[in-house]
C-alpha cells in the first residue's frame, strides 16, 4: 500500500471514532438536559400549588375582613340611630 493511502485510511479511522464519541457525549448531554427539565418541571409545579394555597388564603383573609367592615357597618348605623334618638 502506498503510504499516502495508508495515512488517509488511519486518520479516516480516527476521525470516524472521534465523532462516534462525540455523538455518545452529546448524547449523554441532552439526557442530563432532559433530567434536569423534569425536574424544573416538577419544582414549577409545586410552586403553583404554593402560589394557589396562598391565593386562595389571601382571598379567604380578604372575604373575612369585608365580613368585618359589613358588621362595623351595621354597628354604625345603629349607633346613629341611638345618636338620632337621643336628640329627638
Amino acid at each position: 500500500m502506498d503510504p499516502v493511502q495508508l495515512t488517509i485510511i488511519i486518520i479516516s479511522f480516527i476521525l470516524t471514532l472521534l465523532l462516534v464519541v462525540l455523538g455518545v457525549q452529546v448524547w449523554y448531554i441532552f439526557k442530563e438536559i432532559r433530567t434536569s427539565l423534569v425536574k424544573m418541571n416538577s419544582m414549577l409545579d409545586d410552586a403553583k400549588k404554593v402560589t394557589l394555597t396562598v391565593g386562595d388564603s389571601v382571598s379567604g383573609m380578604a372575604g373575612v375582613a369585608s365580613g368585618i367592615r359589613a358588621a362595623l357597618s351595621v354597628f354604625k348605623v345603629f349607633r346613629k340611630k341611638e345618636k338620632d334618638e337621643e336628640y329627638e
